[in-house]
């Protein structure tokens, strides 16, 4: 028996390779389905089944485009509808992979569907349960993602059955293989550990505590962040179907010159720039909007570029195709190709650029006592805002800069400082903030981490946020 985990850590998101005498599955799989079949290539199996815990919202399944090159059977839970073939498990079903086996077991709570799949080694003992969406490290699915006709509270009671029935009489020492880590949107307290022990939250796990039914349910629907927008986007391409990746990056790695970028620009595409954020303030093709592939990328892009938009790519050199992959692991199928040679290109043939400018923390303690046009704008999540802030600074989180009328009651003649935590999302700020026209502003370097180091900078707090 094999069991591994593949991570991608730039969405949270956990797979898994399952093997035993030279049959496989494979749970819950990315877009790129790649490194899925060269597992099985290396353990000479061949793939019979993807097991999909739920629909997922936060990113696009692999499990089209796996099934069509292996053969592999697609399976869902209970109360599952697709518009695509697939094996509705019935709660308790087993399925044969090998000398082991896997048993669905309906855990409705996160979705309707949601479905957990218990591992039994080749005596027939439990080893360990994928649990989705449904529990993870510390914290239990959001019920406020897709509730059909059910309201969040409903949802999140059928969650507390689950738990109470499903979840809790399991044993201790299986090992609980979720479907997210630490950083996703898709629970509100994940720990900082990729896979756990059933004991273990039975111990920590705040979800897992005994209470009543209303206990729970103010305990899981309290404290929620807005859904990012596009997770309804994902959890409808994942029900409905997707052009295969293999399209979709073909019509993306079209290398696009200098000519064919400013036609381009012509018809209302989107220029997005995955650059370093230091090399990208420097320099950049105007009207760029800015998301670096060091950061959450595809989570970013999702949130703040529509789906239906075309969109070139200015991208480090060899880096095209990677950057098609991860904005596609999130639904985007619309980018119409790449710059060809980068900025390089467009700056050697003499094209305008734009630019940003950067400045540390100890310019902004200087001119903040001596520019009464200045204006701190805070792009962190309206709880970090509140844990500290710079006195009178205006707070828009960068998840809500879909729309510049945000900052209507910032003058145009105002000039804009603009900050994050550390410096990723302010440059993704900046650019949007430029692409709308607001040319007076600065990036500060370094975001608060820096800011809250200068004695000079008056701060405060506001507690109402973070109760």
């Amino acid at each position: 028996m094999y069991v591994k985990q593949i991570y991608t850590g730039c969405l949270s998101e956990a797979a898994y390779f399952i093997e035993s005498n030279g049959i496989a599955a494979i749970v819950d799989p990315l877009r790129d389905i790649d490194a899925y079949i060269q597992l099985a290539k290396e353990k000479n199996a061949v793939i019979k089944y993807i097991f999909e815990t739920h629909f997922h919202a936060d990113f696009v399944s692999g499990h089209l485009d796996l099934s069509k090159q292996t053969g592999a059977t697609i399976v869902y839970g209970p109360e599952t509808e697709t518009s695509f073939p697939v094996h509705v498990a019935k709660d308790g079903e087993t399925f044969s992979i090998g000398d082991i086996t896997l048993q669905a077991i309906h855990t409705p709570g996160h979705t309707l569907e949601s479905t957990c799949y218990l591992l039994k080694d080749e005596t027939g003992k439990p080893h360990c349960i994928f649990t989705g969406d449904t529990l993870f490290v510390g914290d239990v699915g959001r019920p406020d993602l897709s509730s059909g006709d059910m309201t969040t509270e409903e949802l999140a009671s059928v969650m507390y059955d689950t738990i109470q029935n499903k979840i809790l009489p399991l044993q201790d020492d299986l090992i609980v293989y979720p479907a997210h880590g630490p950083g996703s949107s898709c629970g509100k307290n994940l720990g900082p550990d990729t896979f756990t022990t059933i004991g273990e939250q039975k111990k920590t796990n705040y979800a897992l505590q005994p209470q009543s039914r209303e206990e729970f349910i103010k305990a899981v629907t309290s404290g929620l962040d807005a859904a990012p927008a596009y997770f309804a986007v994902n959890a409808k391409i994942n029900k409905e179907g997707y052009d295969s990746l293999a399209e979709v990056k073909t019509k993306g790695l079209t290398a696009l010159s200098v000519e064919d970028l400013k036609k381009k620009m012509d018809e209302d595409v989107i220029i997005l720039d995955t650059r370093k954020g230091a090399v990208f303030t420097q320099g950049f093709v105007p009207g760029s909007i800015f998301i670096g592939l060091e950061g959450r990328f595809a989570e970013w892009a999702a949130t703040l570029i529509p789906f239906h938009q075309k969109i070139i790519l200015v991208t480090d050199a060899g880096m095209e195709e990677e950057t098609i992959i991860r904005m596609a692991r999130v639904g985007f199928d619309k980018v119409e190709g790449y710059l060809k040679g980068g900025f390089e290109a467009w700056k050697n043939a003499g094209e305008q650029i734009d630019l940003i400018i950067d400045v540390e923390a100890d310019e902004l303690a200087l001119d903040i006592k001596h520019d009464p046009k200045l204006a701190v704008l805070d792009v962190r999540r309206e709880t970090e805002f509140g844990d500290g802030h710079i006195k009178n600074a205006i707070n828009l989180p960068l998840s809500e800069m879909t729309d510049i009328v945000q900052i209507a009651n910032v003058e145009d003649d105002r000039n804009l400082y603009v900050h994050c935590a550390s410096g990723y999302r302010s440059v993704i700020a900046s650019s949007l903030l430029k692409r709308q026209g607001y040319h007076n502003l600065r990036n500060i370097l370094g975001g608060w981490k820096k800011i809250k180091e200068e004695k000079d900078i008056e701060t405060e707090k506001d507690a109402s946020v973070l109760n």
